[in-house]
């Protein structure tokens, strides 16, 4: 057989695993969720655009998850634990996955990819908004490590860990926009909810 029918195969073989197909068909329904949900990229009436160097930065860290994970996998560099690990990664790329698009839905059009302020605007402070402000950043960190974790990935960790430093950012630069934006209303709410998770952040 030629190398590149040998790296094929092996490629082949790495998706034969159970967990893996799982987590790739999961990929794929979350997608197509995602593309239902009326999300959108619009500056609306009012951005903060000194805060759109964390698009780039999220996507080259995100890129780096899609890769390496699966590599480092396949030559089993820095591996973690069996298919146990394997398929708590599972359960947990579902559950951050669910959480990241819940809010797509509960805001509608008025949940955009920039920091923006968007027309009709309204504060949501109930359902999982009354726990914590950003569920759909902390599903997207959930759901980051679980995909680290279906391919038993510590790079995978690592980059997770990365994501905070942009994402941190963003949270602040929202905070800021928002408090500007609705007043008291968003320091009496923020007063009583958490950016992540509850009792840390």
């Amino acid at each position: 057989m030629s190398a590149s029918g040998l790296r094929f195969s092996a490629r082949a073989a790495s998706w034969q695993n159970p967990s893996r197909t799982a987590a790739a068909i999961l990929t794929v329904v979350l997608m197509v969720v995602a593309l239902l949900s009326g999300a959108n990229l619009s500056p609306g009436e009012q951005e903060d655009r000194a805060n759109r160097w964390v698009l780039p930065a999220l996507g080259v860290i995100g890129l780096l998850s899609a890769i390496l994970p699966a590599y480092d996998d396949r030559i089993d560099f820095w591996t973690i634990g069996g298919e146990t690990i394997r398929w708590i990664g599972v359960a947990l790329f579902a559950a951050g996955g669910m959480l990241r698009l819940w809010p797509f839905f509960v805001l509608g059009s008025r949940f955009s990819g920039l920091v923006a302020i968007q027309p009709g605007h309204r504060l949501v402070t109930s359902g999982i908004y009354a726990l914590v402000r950003h569920p759909s950043y902390l599903g997207l960190l959930v759901n980051a490590l679980g995909w680290a974790l279906v391919f038993r990935s510590g790079v995978g960790v690592i980059l997770v860990g990365l994501t905070l430093v942009p994402l941190i950012a963003r949270i602040r630069s929202e905070e800021r926009l928002l408090r500007t934006h609705f007043g008291a209303e968003y320091g009496d709410y923020a007063r009583r909810t958490w950016r992540l998770v509850p009792g840390l952040y």
